[in-house]
C-alpha cells in the first residue's frame, strides 16, 4: 500500500538495539516503509560499540535523508561481560530518553516498532502515550518461539524438567545442546533479558519477523494459533527483508567479476564472532585444500575496534599464504557488503556462522550453506537451514568459545559437499524460488507488509 497525498500518512519510530545484526534488518524495515509512503523515524543510541555500526548508520542517514533520526546519548555499563549484550541492558535501561520525543515529535508518531531486547522496558513506558507499539524479532520463527515459551519453562519446577531437552508446544523438542549456551544460566544477563522480553511479548500489538512461511511453516502456525502461547500478539512474516541500496563500494566485486559461475566459497562469520588463530589456521588448511577458490573474511575479535592489524602471513604462516594466493583466492580483513557478494553469480557456497541475516540473504539469493554456528540462537538457526534445505549442518562442530579445534581435512571434506553435491543445489533453488515469491505480488510476506500498515492506518483489507 502506497499512501496517496490526501492520506495522512502514519509516522513510524523504529528503535533498534546493538550490533550489526539488529541495526541492518532495522534499517532495511526502515526503507522499506518509507518506500510504502509512511514518515518513518530511526532511533539510534550514542556511543556504539562497535565502528562498522558507527560507520554504517552515518552512510545510511546520508544515503537516506528522507528517514528522521533520533540521535541518543546514553552511559554505557562498565564490563565484564559480552559487550553487545551490556550494550543491551544500558540501552533497555533508558526509556525516559526516548519518551519526551515520542510526544513532542512533529508530525506525531503514531507507531513505533521496538527491537524484541528491548521490549520489556520499553513497551511499558510507550503504553501510556497511546502509541501503538509493534515488536521486531530480528532471529528465527523458532527463536521467536522458544523466547515466547521460555519464560513457561522458567516457571516449571526444576525437579520437572527435562535435562536433555525444552519442548515448546506445537514446534517439538529443541535439545539443551541447541539452547543458547547463556540460558543454561539463570542467572545470566542475557537469561535475563530473554524471560522479561518473552514476557513483554503479550503487550505488543504485534510481532514483525524477518523469514517466511515456507521457511518456517508449522512454527509461524504455532505462534498464530496459539499453541505455543495462549494470547501471543498476531505475528506477521515479511522476510526475507529487502537489501538496502549499495551505499559503499566493496573491493571484493572486481575480484569476484573475474570468477567462473558458482565456483567461489564465501566465508564469513559475521559481524561480531571472532575466532581463535589454531581454528583460523584449520579453516584456511580445510579452505586451501578443497580445492576451490574462496573469499574469506577474517576476524579474531568480537569488537572491531579490538582488531590488531596482523600480517594473514602471522595469522596462517608464510607457506600457507603462498599457497592461497597461488590459488588465487583473496582473505579479507575488515567490514564488506555481505549481500552484494552472496548474490553475485561467481558465489555457490557459503561457509557460515549462521547469523540470522545470513540465513535470509543465502536464501534469497540460493546460496548453499555450511552452517558453523558459534554463539546465541544460531544452533537454532543452523537446524532451520538443514530442515528447509537451505544447506549443511555438522552438529559435531563445536560452538565458538568451547575449546575444540575442528580439522581442516574435516573442513576440506565439507566444503567439497557444499560445492560439488547435486542433491544441495537442488534444494537449495527450491528454497530460493520460495524466497523470492514470498516477497513478490501477492506472495506471503508481502501480504504481511500490507496486514501491519492497515493496522496503522485501520484501514480494513479483503
Amino acid at each position: 500500500m502506497v499512501f496517496s497525498v490526501e492520506q495522512p500518512r502514519p509516522h513510524i519510530a523504529i528503535l533498534p538495539s546493538a550490533g550489526m545484526g539488529h541495526l541492518t534488518p532495522s534499517c532495511r524495515v526502515a526503507t522499506t516503509l518509507a518506500a510504502q509512503g509512511c514518515h518513518v523515524s530511526l532511533i539510534v543510541f550514542h556511543p556504539m560499540v562497535s565502528n562498522a555500526e558507527s560507520n554504517s548508520m552515518a552512510t545510511f542517514f546520508s544515503t537516506f535523508p528522507s528517514i528522521h533520526p533520533i540521535h541518543l546519548n546514553i552511559v554505557p555499563l562498565p564490563g565484564p561481560g559480552d559487550p553487545f549484550f551490556l550494550q543491551f541492558e544500558a540501552i533497555r535501561q533508558s526509556p525516559h530518553l526516548l519518551l519526551p520525543f515520542l510526544t513532542s515529535s512533529s508530525p506525531p508518531i503514531t507507531s513505533i516498532i521496538v527491537d524484541i531486547s528491548l521490549a520489556s522496558t520499553f513497551l511499558p513506558a510507550i503504553s501510556p502515550t497511546g502509541i501503538s507499539a509493534f515488536v521486531f524479532f530480528t532471529a528465527s520463527a523458532s527463536m521467536l518461539a522458544l523466547g515466547a515459551y521460555f519464560p513457561t519453562h522458567i516457571d516449571i519446577d526444576q525437579s520437572q524438567r527435562s535435562k536433555d531437552h525444552v519442548e515448546v508446544p506445537g514446534v517439538g523438542f529443541i535439545p539443551m545442546a541447541s539452547i543458547p549456551p547463556q540460558l543454561h544460566n539463570p542467572s545470566d544477563l542475557f537469561t535475563t533479558q530473554v524471560v522479561t522480553n518473552g514476557r513483554a511479548l503479550m503487550q505488543a500489538n504485534g510481532v514483525l519477523i524477518n523469514t517466511f512461511e515456507a521457511l518456517e511453516p508449522e512454527t509461524l502456525t504455532a505462534l498464530n494459533n496459539g499453541v505455543v502461547l495462549p494470547g501471543l500478539p498476531p505475528v506477521m512474516a515479511v522476510g526475507p527483508l529487502k537489501q538496502l541500496p549499495l551505499m559503499e563500494a566493496s573491493s571484493s566485486l572486481p575480484w569476484l567479476d573475474a570468477q567462473m559461475e558458482g565456483s567461489v566459497v564465501y566465508v564469513s562469520f559475521g559481524s561480531r564472532t571472532g575466532m581463535s588463530v589454531e581454528q583460523i589456521r584449520e579453516l584456511g588448511v580445510g579452505l586451501e585444500r578443497s580445492g576451490a577458490k574462496f573469499l574469506w573474511v577474517i576476524k579474531t575479535k568480537m569488537v572491531d575496534k579490538e582488531e590488531a592489524q596482523v600480517e594473514l602471513e602471522e595469522l596462517l604462516g608464510e607457506e600457507l599464504v603462498k599457497r592461497i594466493k597461488e590459488r588465487g583466492s583473496m582473505v579479507v580483513h575488515g567490514w564488506v557488503e555481505q549481500e552484494e557478494i552472496l548474490k553475485h553469480g561467481a558465489v555457490g557456497g557459503f561457509v557460515s556462522h549462521c547469523g540470522w541475516n545470513s540465513v535470509m540473504e543465502a536464501a534469497l539469493h540460493g546460496v548453499p550453506m555450511l552452517a558453523w554456528p558459534q554463539h546465541g540462537d544460531q544452533r537454532l538457526n543452523a537446524e532451520v537451514v538443514r530442515r528447509s534445505g537451505l544447506g549443511i549442518w555438522v552438529e559435531e562442530w563445536s560452538w565458538g568459545g568451547e575449546g575444540k579445534v575442528v580439522k581442516g581435512e574435516e573442513i576440506e571434506e565439507r566444503v567439497k559437499e557444499l560445492m560439488e553435491s547435486p542433491a544441495v543445489r537442488s534444494s537449495v533453488a527450491r528454497v530460493a524460488a520460495e524466497a523470492v515469491k514470498a516477497v513478490g505480488d501477492g506472495g506471503s510476506s508481502e501480504k504481511s507488509l500490507a496486514e501491519f500498515i492497515a493496522k496503522l492506518e485501520g484501514v480494513k483489507w479483503d
